[in-house]
């Protein structure tokens, strides 16, 4: 395991744990798009033109 050699945490000391610097970048970020990208309720597609002249869309006519 890498956490275990004397390279690796050498090279902590000098330049600090960049992956959990890293990840702990990532899951901030992950958690800040989610809450800013938010899934739409689906909804059946809307013919804008149609919309504007007043025209609804009724299923089965």
């Amino acid at each position: 395991m890498p956490h275990e050699t004397p390279i690796y945490n050498r090279l902590v000391l000098e330049q600090g744990d960049v992956p959990a610097d890293v990840r702990g970048v990532a899951q901030r970020l992950a958690r800040e798009l989610e809450s800013v990208i938010r899934p739409m309720p689906l909804q059946p597609p809307v013919n804008v033109g149609a919309a504007q002249r007043g025209v609804t869309f009724r299923p089965g006519i």
